[in-house]
């Protein structure tokens, strides 16, 4: 999936390509990887999930195998992702009880984007929106560990324990917790592999970025 970078006065990376559900995965990966060289720890699940969401549209409203454009855009406090293609029609925004599957994908690009659009280009159209970079979302992050572990670990376990006897509870419901998802996803039928490769990126990203 060739694609360029242009650094100023912005960082920007442009990335083509074809609607096909199988894209749709490598071009997540890309963009994970992308938002890593860039040092972005934060908004990386966020612009994963809008990614695969605007690329799923082209796919089922679009045509399958039609090419298509992921433009990534970071300036000041705002990610930008546009996806663009060969149509001119405009998606709208159904109402959430709507039996059709066009717009409910819109409805979660509302829901997690701070702002989103359309706009008609010379050759198509591009649907866009914005992440908002908040750089309290890591410490949200280590938050969110400690209470999904206590909570997995039980409160009987944990009540009363010195704080050494704590952390090595922690430590091994961290394990525990870890081989559980990895037998979640396979399950369902995704590669444990993928996901532990996915979260690495991700830890490292935000390590490098501290």
């Amino acid at each position: 999936m060739p694609g360029y970078e242009v650094t100023e006065p912005r960082l920007r990376c442009v990335l083509p390509f074809e609607a096909a559900p199988a894209e749709v995965r490598l071009l997540r990966r890309a963009v994970v990887r992308q938002l890593g060289r860039w040092g972005m720890p934060i908004a990386v699940d966020e612009a994963e999930l809008l990614v695969a969401e605007l690329a799923t549209n082209v796919v089922k409203h679009v045509g399958e195998g039609v090419s298509a454009t992921l433009v990534l855009e970071w300036k000041g406090e705002r990610l930008r992702l546009e996806v663009h293609d060969r149509s001119q029609v405009v998606p709208s925004l159904r109402g959430v009880d709507c039996a059709e599957e066009c717009g409910r994908g819109l409805h979660l690009l509302a829901a997690v984007a701070v702002d989103w659009g359309t706009v008609l280009t010379a050759v198509g159209k591009a649907v866009w929106c914005e992440i908002a970079l908040d750089a309290g979302h890591v410490c949200r992050r280590l938050e969110r560990a400690v209470e999904t572990l206590e909570i997995y670990q039980g409160a009987s376990r944990g009540a009363g324990l010195q704080e050494a006897k704590r952390e090595a509870g922690l430590e091994e419901s961290a394990i525990e917790l870890i081989a559980d998802l990895l037998h979640w996803t396979a399950a369902r039928g995704y590669d444990p592999d993928d996901i532990l490769d996915r979260a690495q990126t991700h830890y490292e990203a935000e390590v490098e970025a501290a």
